[in-house]
């Protein structure tokens, strides 16, 4: 009983040691509250009224049937059985794999190639990293889609290239063979925005492991695969999130190449695009937003067994 008696009162000192609670009111805590909530209205009108609002409003509509003209009809979970058995969504489905599996790796290869011949040094750094960097400002825009069906058209700058070589190229856009990769091409051309995360990421591995790789006798190409990549990891990491949520929603391309319409032959038909077609062309807007949300839970999957998969293979410092 000693020993309890002598607890409390160890406990009974130690809280007298503690700063008293300010029970003051809120607005007497923090005087300058009012000015920071006003300079933030703006940023929490835009976040509620743009995105939460109508995330909170699809969610909604996702188990209803809505055409835009009458009032939504409460349906339970048919619109998302419905997509199960919707032969052109698996086929959307499949198309934008088959565009994140290729054009994504190719993208980021492709830009660490880029980011490794720029770490060298060379005269013009400046100028080399903005025109590279030029092509993902632009690759998203209407204008450069349109020039894309010129450069890959029957009779477009492509196919008047191999004619030097006496090759007589096909409609590559007009092929459904090989209209899916006219588009992929793009998305690799839009390599710029990776390029310049690698090229900030090769700067900051510390030049003592080279020297000593050298000292060793490592090759350049040894260095590279046991020295750059391991110590790139996080960033490689970084990109390859980014780049594959950006590639399961790309519309613009897809959409201005083909005319709006997936073709030919709905080789082209991202799950965005049949998503638009579906809420904006035949006004099935609860259809739609439940498609919207599947694929907001295609994405998160992807990018948890991504984080799952990271540390088998991401290396960070510590």
């Amino acid at each position: 009983m000693s020993s309890i008696g002598e607890l409390r009162t160890i406990v009974r000192k130690r809280g007298r040691g503690r700063p008293a609670r300010d029970r003051r009111p809120f607005r007497h805590r923090y005087p300058d509250a009012k000015e920071g909530y006003a300079f933030m209205a703006p940023w929490l009108l835009g976040f509620f009224g743009l995105t939460v609002g109508p995330m909170i409003a699809s969610l909604v509509l996702s188990f209803t049937n809505y055409n835009l003209l009458q009032a939504p009809t409460f349906i339970g979970l048919a619109n998302f059985q419905q997509m199960f058995t919707d032969q052109r969504l698996l086929h959307s489905l499949r198309v934008t794999a088959t565009y994140v599996a290729c054009g994504v790796p190719l993208q980021l290869g492709f830009a660490l190639l880029v980011a490794i011949v720029l770490d060298k040094g060379m005269k013009g750094l400046t100028f080399y990293r903005s025109i590279f960097y030029l092509p993902s400002l632009l690759g998203s825009s209407v204008a450069v889609a349109i020039l894309w069906r010129q450069v890959f058209g029957k009779q477009g700058l492509f196919n008047w290239a191999l004619s030097f070589l006496g090759i007589d190229g096909p409609g590559w856009i007009s092929n459904p063979s090989t209209a899916l990769g006219t588009i992929i091409v793009l998305h690799v051309w839009t390599f710029g925005s990776p390029m310049v995360i690698f090229l900030a990421g090769l700067r900051q591995i510390p030049t003592m492991y080279y020297e000593a790789a050298q000292v060793d006798g490592a090759s350049k190409l040894r260095q590279f695969f046991t020295i750059t990549i391991p110590l790139l990891t996080p960033v490689i990491f970084f990109n390859l999130v980014l780049q594959i949520i950006g590639a399961f929603q790309s519309f613009t391309q897809a959409y201005i190449v083909s005319g709006g319409k997936g073709g030919p032959a709905d080789s082209t038909l991202f799950y965005s695009m049949y998503l638009y077609e579906k809420g904006f062309r035949t006004f099935q807007m609860g259809y739609a937003s439940a498609m919207a949300w599947f694929l907001l839970a295609v994405i998160a999957i992807i990018t948890g067994i991504n984080f799952w998969l990271s540390k088998y293979w991401v290396h960070y410092d510590d």
